[in-house]
């Protein structure tokens, strides 16, 4: 089997101790390629660096993600703006972008200024959106209503919605649903709505560092893990984990030209 982790912060500070284990362990499972999505600037050099370092193998995106988005969010903006200018064939998709409410909702305005003109910027540049959201639905729907934002093409990630939700996301385009480690946890919504959800609609993901799935759960997620994702999906699908890898495979390379 071969594996698209679309979702992976390798370049976290958690990884200094074994990365190139790490990378190691995930190639002996079958990952063949994952993406790199952004944070800020503060991340951005490990990021790229490690991308740099592992071309064919590691793709990148750049985006300002909603946690970071404070008083200093017109010049992160900026800064994403200008490496699309300078380097745009770096990038596979803008990302992570999006709205979060959790852990405060004190910059939400700027939030969605942020994450509209994000949307803006990948349909001008012609690539695909990275969305992260998190309490702030309602919000969400504010954006994606907004003149202009569809239809864009892209994924959300870590979906964990119903499966209403998942049919009237699907309408604002060519939309994709990240599914990672939660749908492993007991009683995960997440795990109902994907009965009712299309395999070719699907992206595997880890989000490592975070979010491990089960058996490994509360330890550090990595992107070899990717494995058992795929194997309760199957098993939620009635099917087999060698097609839920070859589908998301084909689904990742489609939405990000990889």
């Amino acid at each position: 089997m071969r594996f698209i982790d679309t979702h992976l912060h390798l370049y976290d500070e958690a990884f200094d101790s074994d990365r190139d284990e790490a990378i190691m362990r995930m190639r002996r499972a079958g990952v063949e390629k994952c993406i790199l999505p952004a944070i800020d600037r503060s991340s951005f050099e490990r990021q790229s660096s490690l991308a740099e370092a592992h071309k064919g193998f590691m793709w990148q995106a750049i985006g300002l993600h909603p946690t970071s988005v404070n008083e200093n969010w017109k010049a992160e903006l900026q800064f994403v703006k200008d490496e699309l200018d300078r380097h745009r064939a770096d990038y596979v998709a803008i990302g992570e972008i999006g709205l979060d409410g959790y852990w405060s909702k004190d910059f939400m305005e700027e939030q969605k200024r942020v994450f509209r003109e994000q949307l803006l910027l990948a349909k001008e540049h012609s690539l695909p959106v990275i969305i992260h959201l998190r309490e702030a639905t309602e919000e969400l729907f504010e954006v994606l209503d907004s003149p202009g934002v569809a239809p864009f093409r892209g994924v959300f990630h870590a979906f964990s919605g119903s499966a209403e939700s998942y049919r009237r996301l699907k309408k604002y385009g060519d939309i994709k649903f990240g599914i990672g480690g939660v749908v492993t946890y007991k009683n995960a919504g997440v795990a109902v709505s994907l009965k009712s959800m299309q395999l070719e609609d699907l992206l595997l993901e880890t989000d490592a560092p975070w979010l491990t799935p089960v058996p490994f759960r509360g330890k550090r997620n990595e992107s070899a893990y990717l494995v058992n994702i795929a194997q309760k999906i199957a098993e939620l699908k009635d099917t087999d984990a060698g097609r839920v890898a070859q589908v998301t495979s084909e689904n990742a390379e489609k939405l990000f030209g990889i």
